[in-house]
């Protein structure tokens, strides 16, 4: 079998201010290992664990996956991709777990708020993947380690898992194109 999930060595973290933030409250309860793939471009996309362990402010909630900048790419079923703020009650998304195994569920509900953002950049080779997650202790990424680790405790020079991609999308489905996204 081969691993979606990579290991990632992250090269820039910055606060970028306030921002809309989409929470994704999915029909059934997630393992605290469990979560979805998205990310700033179609070179790839991080690995967002689900808000199902209390941490300091916020309590579980093993539904929902605080997805990030409604601008994310996301990959929802057959490998197609659709930004966040088109997401809505009832479309389906790939749920991933640690050891590459998928599941459908359904989107029970989106919420949409603003939130103070930061911006993740990490490099795998020559490819650079990279996310714009909420600044909160809700936010957890996997480690290679298999280890959740808080976006907001993430430091220069560490690694986390992500899924490399080519980018070229035409609403969702992949093709084959020129294309530059930064």
């Amino acid at each position: 079998m081969v691993n979606i999930l990579q290991e990632a060595e992250i090269v820039r973290i910055e606060s970028i201010g306030e921002g809309s933030r989409v929470c994704l409250d999915l029909v059934d309860h997630l393992s605290p290992t469990e979560g979805i793939l998205l990310g700033n471009t179609g070179h790839g996309y991080f690995f967002v664990l689900a808000e199902n362990r209390t941490t300091d402010t916020y309590p579980a909630r093993p539904f929902r996956i605080n997805s990030g900048a409604i601008h994310h790419y996301v990959v929802k079923e057959d490998e197609t991709t659709a930004y966040l703020a088109e997401l809505k009650p009832g479309d389906i998304i790939t749920v991933y777990n640690e050891k590459d195994e998928t599941r459908k569920l359904a989107i029970g509900r989106v919420k949409i708020e603003k939130r103070p953002l930061m911006r993740i950049v990490t490099k795998v080779g020559d490819a650079e993947i990279s996310a714009t997650l909420q600044e909160a202790d809700s936010v957890h990424l996997l480690t290679p380690e298999h280890q959740e680790k808080q976006a907001i405790f993430l430091q220069e020079g560490e690694r986390i898992l992500v899924k490399v991609d080519q980018p070229g999308r035409h609403l969702g489905e992949k093709i084959e194109e020129e294309i530059f996204e930064y």
